[in-house]
């Protein structure tokens, strides 16, 4: 399962409305830490996308749904469950810490 874009129309039931957990990862085009993560995102959507959504939010289209969330720097990826946001992990890392902190969020909320 890949990453998809949603958009500041689609949130509500892209992520809000989503049955299981969504990661949304808040970049942009001109950020380049947000463009190193972002094969780590889809190789990590392929593993365990059946637990969890990846989904990308491109802020410079998007200006309401970041600043509702209080995202100021990006990259920022926050974690959705039942509507709400339950974790943070803002800056670019390594796929494996990226993995290892969803994972762990993840099972933390289960």
């Amino acid at each position: 399962m890949a990453t998809r874009s949603v958009t500041d129309q689609s949130f509500q039931t892209d992520v809000l409305g989503s049955e299981k957990p969504v990661l949304v990862d808040f970049w942009a085009e001109w950020c380049g830490p947000c463009r190193m993560i972002a094969p780590a995102l889809e190789e990590i959507a392929g593993d365990i996308g059946d637990k969890v959504e990846i989904v990308k939010l491109n802020i410079d289209e998007n200006p309401d749904t970041p600043g509702k969330y209080g995202v100021r720097g990006i990259p920022t990826m926050l974690l959705f469950k039942g509507g709400q946001p339950v974790a943070q992990k803002v800056g670019a890392a390594p796929r494996s810490n990226i993995q290892q902190w969803l994972e762990g969020e993840l099972a933390g909320q289960a």
